[in-house]
């Protein structure tokens, strides 16, 4: 989490480990040194702000969601497959069962959160001491600080559920076993407590930074964070609905026997939900990335309005107005969808496993499955199950006549793109590298490592047998991912360069779909006030959901809602659903959202599917189940909807309860 460099504060302590004599918080020297070390920073505010900000590396790169941000990402849910070594893509390795309370792989983020969390307490509690620290100064610093710890906490949520919470506690060290012994709040207590600590934080944080603090946190980052929370407290998972009561029926805390998860359901809480969200719009600090239409733009199909955005789609271009939001071409510090981002050299590092191997240098493996192409609508917003005779879905035969350009995109004519993959919406073009995408990499002056029509059928030129020695330097499933790739973007040749990629961590496109989530599953009204004194009444508006849901879908240049679709709360989160798997493809959502919709083991027992890649080019555009073992052995369990927390933290405490199905 780079965005976190100039602005956190992480260092040293979980609750287990102090609890052995083999930690360094326990030993004598450590403790003096450190002792003294803190006498000096906290003499100064300049010292202060600096141990602040140096000691923010503790915090991952939320961009890095293939392996290192101590979460098992997108790998781990539906939407990936790939056959690299799990130790570097750590979501094969979680859905292959290879991670266990012994070894997890380097993602123990609990570890790692509560030494953030130890040493926010130790600031609040020592930063008085710097005699030059004004009030002013304070109360920016505090800001920051009591959003890192919110923040640290959120980790251990969305991981491992139920956290054990401090508070302002700064625990003692070459204390008795006995006196770090604590057991974990229920999973409400644990969501509230960082709601909390998130509005206390909005208090203080500014409305926007300068443009060279861009990554650091805003109250809208603050109450982004809120709304996120507040969605998945409310969700079935989490909310006494049947899902809470298969999952966690039985989980119960060893102290008390009080469940960790509610088993009683609470409307209220989609209207806290709600209101959550309603309060970012009605800052109106944010809105959708927009690109404006062009004579490259490619004409909307009929049922899409052409009114000006937000009331259409008219003087808009779909395609570079997503594309452009990822791939590094729209400048971040501008764009007014980012509630909360960073610039992310995990995502520009992470593009090259989506480039060919043979030519342009890549290693070709970062696969998309085919049930995240099969999401994808048709260009006029039919399903593909449902296709019109103007925009037909076809599973035979290929594109003829020449090539179709649009918004600097090239769909190749002549027999080379298959009729599946023509008149798809935009966003299809933006994230999916398919079999016969024309891949530009502008940057380099070599010819040969440019401009290449890729395909991924055995004989092509990317398939299983042109992987320059590594068998696993294929996408089994016969698609990449194109979302973060720029046309100018190059892995090889003379002058190869690749743009500085973005990593929304929020988008206002997240928050409008949180506010139609949570409208849709009232079914009355509900009066809410926020912590700042503003009352809202929420119930199921059909003209709200419409007004909201439908700026997604004008973005992407499709239509919006009909009443048919709206009149029905099933059919509308049937809808939401897709919509949130389609937009926020590899944006780390999809691993968290089948699990608190409980569907997570429906989701992830359907196998996974591609196209044919041990074939031709005659009999691979076929969808069929991955032939691999990797793809036969995923492991579908209960456990997986939380992490484990590591052996090593539970046998230092003895009242710290295991997540359900792991060894204790």
């Amino acid at each position: 989490m780079k965005y976190l460099k100039r602005l956190t504060v992480s260092v040293a302590f979980s609750v287990a480990i102090l609890c052995l004599h083999s930690c360094n918080f326990l030993n004598v020297n450590d403790y003096f040194e450190e002792t003294m070390k803190y006498d000096t920073i906290f003499k100064t505010k300049r010292n202060i702000e600096r141990y602040l900000w140096a000691t923010a590396s503790d915090f991952p790169d939320e961009g890095s969601i293939f392996g290192n941000n101590y979460t098992p990402g997108p790998f781990a849910s539906d939407e990936g497959f790939c056959l690299y070594g799990t130790g570097e893509f750590r979501g094969m390795a979680y859905v292959l069962g290879e991670v266990t309370p012994s070894n997890l792989y380097g993602m123990n983020g609990w570890e790692k959160m509560y030494i953030i969390i130890r040493k926010v307490n130790i600031i609040l509690a020592r930063m008085d001491e710097a005699a030059d620290m004004t009030a002013l100064d304070k109360r920016e610093m505090l800001g920051y600080i009591y959003f890192m710890r919110a923040y640290a906490y959120y980790f251990i949520l969305m991981k491992y559920g139920p956290a054990v919470l401090l508070g302002d506690e700064v625990l003692e060290t070459n204390e008795d076993a006995s006196y770090y012994n604590r057991a974990r709040a229920t999973y409400d207590e644990t969501a509230e407590y960082i709601c909390q600590q998130l509005e206390k934080s909005a208090e203080y944080l500014p409305l926007t930074q300068p443009v060279s603090y861009f990554g650091r946190p805003t109250q809208g980052a603050a109450y982004g964070l809120v709304a996120r929370i507040r969605l998945q407290h409310a969700s079935p998972l989490f909310n006494g609905q049947s899902a809470a009561r298969m999952y966690f029926g039985n989980w119960t805390r060893k102290t008390d026997g009080v469940h960790y998860i509610s088993q009683q359901y609470d409307e209220t809480r989609w209207a806290k939900a709600a209101v959550a969200a309603k309060r970012v719009i009605d800052m109106n600090r944010y809105s959708l990335h927009l690109i404006e239409r062009s004579s490259d733009t490619k004409p909307l199909p009929d049922n899409v309005p052409s009114d000006d955005f937000p009331n259409g789609a008219g003087n808009i271009d779909p395609f570079l107005s997503y594309a452009n939001m990822f791939n590094g071409e729209s400048l971040p510090v501008r764009n007014p969808e980012f509630v909360w981002a960073t610039m992310s050299s995990s995502v520009l590092n992470y593009t090259k496993h989506a480039f060919p191997v043979v030519n342009m240098g890549g290693w070709n493996g970062l696969g998309v499955t085919q049930k995240v192409i099969d999401a994808y609508r048709m260009y006029d917003g039919r399903t593909i199950y449902n296709s019109s005779n103007e925009y037909p879905y076809r599973t035979d035969g290929f594109m003829p006549g020449s090539d179709i350009s649009f918004s600097g995109y090239t769909l190749k004519g002549d027999g080379v793109v298959h009729n599946m993959y023509v008149d798809r919406e935009m966003r299809f073009y933006a994230s999916i590298g398919f079999c016969g995408r024309f891949w530009t990499a502008n940057s380099t002056s070599d010819n040969n490592r440019k401009n290449k029509t890729i395909t991924y059928y055995t004989g092509g030129n990317s398939g299983k047998d042109q992987t320059d020695n590594n068998v696993n330097n294929y996408p089994i499933t016969g698609y990449v991912l194109c979302k973060y790739v720029h046309p100018d973007d190059a892995w090889a040749g003379d002058n190869a360069q690749r743009l500085d990629k973005p990593y929304p961590t929020i988008r206002y496109a997240e928050i409008l779909l949180s506010y139609v989530e949570a409208l849709n599953n009232l079914t009355k009204t509900h009066t809410v006030t926020d912590e700042s004194g503003n009352t809202y009444t929420v119930s199921r508006d059909v003209n709200e959901m419409s007004k909201y849901f439908n700026q997604v879908r004008y973005r992407a240049g499709l239509p919006g809602l009909t009443a048919h679709e709206l009149a029905s709360p099933e059919t509308m989160q049937q809808l939401i659903e897709q919509e949130l798997m389609v937009e926020f493809v590899f944006e780390n959502r999809r691993y968290f959202d089948v699990r608190r919709w409980g569907k997570y083991e429906e989701s992830e027992r359907e196998p996974i599917m591609g196209m044919n890649t041990d074939a031709g080019k005659d009999n691979y555009y076929v969808v069929v189940p991955v032939n691999h073992s990797k793809a036969r052995n995923r492991v579908v369990d209960k456990r997986l909807v939380f992490m484990p927390i590591a052996l090593s933290e539970l046998r230092k405490a003895s009242l710290l309860d295991q997540n359900p199905g792991w060894q204790n």
